[in-house]
């Protein structure tokens, strides 16, 4: 795992056995060592913006990606977003959803709010690995945004 100025991917995942599957997805394509978890959507929102206990990076240091789960603590994943997406500093950086939820009014409010992608975490592990490493080759080296 990276340290915070370093973090090429944000992990907010709540659910422990979800960041080491995830963890253990981007390891296979070499991409673990680049990723910051964070825990709850309040620890998100410090991190992105550098405040709180993240008060010391640098806050123009941002993800190249944002993985984050809907359904979290504190603050959860559609105020998340909704601040990202709001926020001009933070606008462009790529959120990808990456939970367990089908709802449909649950996709039609992330994209509503600029989500850049939904993916619904496949419950089998061998899909759950290759999505994610997917997901992390295209959003992490692939995917161009705006300097």
């Amino acid at each position: 795992m990276s340290s915070p100025d370093d973090a090429e991917i944000l992990l907010v995942e709540d659910n422990p056995n979800d960041v080491e599957l995830t963890l253990r997805a981007l390891q296979k394509q070499n991409l673990a060592t680049k990723v910051f978890v964070v825990k709850d959507g309040a620890e998100a929102l410090d991190f992105i913006y550098a405040t709180g206990v993240y008060a010391n990076r640098k806050i123009d240091n941002l993800p190249k990606v944002i993985l984050l789960d809907l359904k979290l603590p504190k603050v959860d994943g559609i105020d998340v977003l909704r601040k990202i997406k709001s926020d001009p500093r933070t606008k462009h950086t790529p959120v990808v959803m990456l939970t367990s939820s089908q709802e449909d009014r649950d996709v039609l409010e992330t994209y509503k709010l600029g989500v850049n992608s939904y993916i619904v975490k496949p419950v089998d592990f061998s899909n759950f690995v290759h999505a994610v490493s997917e997901l992390g080759i295209y959003w992490g080296i692939l995917n161009k945004t705006p300097d």
